[in-house]
């Protein structure tokens, strides 16, 4: 017996009750009946929280009543082509009240659907190559990688071919689905700078390089709140799809199914120790895997003024900021039609907007179109690197609005502090749960209840500084533990001041901070913003 099977039988003499459910039913039987369970025909009785299991490994989440549920699609690689768009549109205008939400894996999802519309949703969707498959509960997310993938000049990996071999190995496979003892999320990055936040991922593949040849290192165990752990271990190209499918089998057979809170692979990674779980790796995959190479992840960039970003052989980057991810089914469709006009490729960013891809000469088309100007950002630069979860309107764990006060800060902060030249992420989290990754933006906000000045319960934020993109250590600090929003405002009105005024040319907020602010202490930087 070895390490890690002996500490999964340590661990694991009781098992949660989701795992209990996993065993009495298997999810595609599930999903091979579920035009007659959303019509109620099916004849066999299937409890509450087994339905909810179930419906969450097709992306399925049921918000509480008939005409109030969630999907999520799975966008390969937050690449878009255009007759998905439309497709989507259709769908989102026709069920979903013209709702669409980007989310922080450059995924999208549709919201205010009926039950008993879901089949004829799901099937729609479908004629265009879009499934819900794997995208919720104890499955594999969509898997990230640089918006700018392949276009960058800083690209050195395509590697949208590596990560559809990592999506062969799950997707639609009835031995993965809705069987993984928590969620896995996979990100893999052929660039040097960090677009799809590598590093916060279960399983991340980071751009190295070793002996003069690109590959990747391998990190595994991040979360929300925590950087993925470095297994020492350098990956050829070639190599990515038998690493991952030797990881995620090791993950499966035994990773931890007692308590659910602490489930997820880093438990397993800090029982039996990084250096026992990379060599379990080499043993089971039968690779030649040498120790990791040279991280090459470790530059910057920000948008120019123009909202474009210059990319090789001629083309350009449009950005088209999108905040907190609110979008519209309508909107969609212009958009397609606008990549259409301009034989343009859409992609989806972690930072819930999107780029437009084309031909140098073709920008000028899609800044003249209706569309871009409508969700341009020269005119704010802090809606450039926006995210917001979904806070409590439509999630349980919600204390605040969250996507409505991270516009409303966004907009106060425009018209306060304007900037030119600059960049600064504000990441916002409605809860402690963290799915806005606050803690690895410049500026991150986690709701939470705080007190007014006559000690009356109102919506507040626990602010933190100095998260890192470039970077695989996590450096965020609590600025201050709890204030009202109005407070807050007034808090980073002063410390983007105090960046307008000391920064060095074209500086981001996160060059700053590591020249500046990191250098003090909180005492220190809150008494320079005078709260």
């Amino acid at each position: 017996m070895n390490l890690i099977e002996g500490t999964f039988n340590l661990r694991n003499k009781k098992i949660n009750k989701i795992e209990k459910l996993k065993a009495k039913r298997s999810a595609l039987d599930f999903f091979n009946h579920f035009e007659e369970i959303c019509k109620g025909t099916y004849e066999d009785q299937i409890g509450e929280a087994e339905t909810k299991h179930l419906l969450k490994c097709f992306g399925i989440y049921d918000k509480g009543n008939s005409d109030n549920f969630t999907i999520r699609l799975r966008i390969t690689g937050g690449q878009l082509n255009i007759d998905q768009a439309v497709k989507i549109s259709q769908v989102a205008k026709k069920y979903a009240n013209d709702y669409i939400d980007i989310t922080t894996r450059a995924q999208i999802e549709l919201r205010y659907l009926n039950f008993h519309e879901l089949p004829a949703i799901l099937k729609e969707l479908e004629e265009s190559k879009i499934t819900t498959f794997q995208t919720a509960g104890d499955n594999f997310r969509g898997v990230v990688t640089s918006a700018l993938d392949g276009f960058s000049k800083t690209s050195k990996i395509d590697t949208m071919p590596i990560l559809k071999e990592i999506q062969e190995v799950f997707l639609n496979k009835e031995e993965y689905l809705g069987t993984l003892p928590r969620k896995f999320n996979v990100s893999i990055l052929g660039d040097e700078i960090n677009t799809c936040n590598v590093f916060g991922n279960d399983c991340g593949f980071a751009l190295a390089k070793k002996d003069d040849t690109y590959g990747f290192n391998l990190y595994l165990g991040g979360k929300v709140g925590v950087q993925a752990k470095d297994l020492n271990l350098f990956i050829k190209p070639e190599q990515v799809k038998t690493v991952f499918k030797t990881i995620v089998d090791i993950f499966k057979e035994y990773g931890f199914k007692d308590n659910r809170n602490k489930n997820r692979l880093i438990f397993l990674l800090d029982a039996v120790g990084v250096e026992e779980f990379a060599n379990e790796i080499k043993i089971k995959s039968e690779l030649h895997l040498p120790e990791a190479g040279v991280l090459q992840v470790r530059k910057e960039f920000k948008l120019d003024n123009n909202s474009t970003i210059k990319l090789k052989d001629d083309f350009t980057a449009v950005h088209v900021g999108i905040p907190s991810g609110i979008f519209s089914g309508t909107d969609l469709e212009k958009i397609a039609n606008t990549a259409r006009l301009t034989d343009s490729k859409i992609r989806l960013t972690y930072e819930q907007s999107f780029y437009l891809i084309t031909k140098d000469e073709n920008i000028n088309l899609i800044k003249q179109s209706s569309i871009y100007n409508k969700y341009s950002t020269f005119h704010n630069v802090y809606f450039n690197n926006l995210i917001a979860c979904s806070g409590r309107d439509v999630c349980s764990f919600g204390t605040i609005d969250n996507k409505p006060d991270a516009i409303e800060m966004a907009n106060f902060l425009q018209n306060e502090v304007p900037l030119e030249n600059a960049k600064v992420r504000m990441y916002w989290s409605a809860c402690p749960k963290g799915c806005g990754i606050h803690g690895v933006a410049d500026i991150g906000f986690e709701g939470a209840k705080a007190k007014d000045k006559e000690g009356k319960t109102c919506d507040g934020v626990k602010i933190f500084i100095g998260g890192k993109a470039s970077t695989s250590i996590l450096e965020a600090r609590v600025l201050y533990k709890v204030t009202p929003l109005k407070t807050a405002q007034k808090i980073v009105k002063e410390l983007l001041t105090i960046y307008k005024e000391e920064r060095l040319e074209e500086e981001t907020f996160e060059s700053f901070d590591s020249r500046v602010l990191s250098q003090l202490t909180i005492e220190q930087i809150q008494e320079k913003i005078g709260y």
